[in-house]
């Protein structure tokens, strides 16, 4: 069996899964908020709920994204690996505007991406010259 980067894959997917759990909750908690401040006489309140709801869509996107790294990285490909870990580096920066997973999923994707980067799999032992 090869050897996979399987601890750079896990910490990018729990990261990745967290980036998505924290743009729900943004698209979810902002929602009612705006639906609610209709109930507010005197505040109009709708269009903050409206920000947060595009600012959740966009968090929700970079996660998918982010996913899509992650999954990348469960491979032996090297090139792969290494463009997984760069995806994963770069929306879970990006991904900081929504949250980041509550801040735990960026530094996950942090961590899993540094370790997607560095992996190396293990060379054959060379084989012995026929006698």
């Amino acid at each position: 069996m090869a050897e996979k980067p399987t601890a750079a894959f896990v910490l990018s997917l729990i990261g990745a899964i967290l980036i998505l759990i924290d743009g729900l909750w943004i698209a979810i908690a902002f929602s009612i908020l705006g639906g609610l401040s209709f109930m507010m006489p005197g505040f109009d309140l709708a269009w903050l709920g409206g920000m947060f709801l595009i600012l959740a869509v966009v968090a929700i996107i970079l996660g998918v994204l982010t996913l899509i790294g992650a999954m990348m990285m469960n491979t032996t490909n090297k090139d792969k690996v290494r463009t997984g870990s760069i995806l994963v580096l770069v929306f879970s920066i990006i991904s900081l505007i929504g949250g980041g997973g509550f801040i735990i999923g960026f530094i996950l994707c942090l961590v899993g991406s540094i370790l997607g980067l560095t992996w190396k799999p293990m060379e054959a032992p060379p084989t012995p010259p026929p006698p």
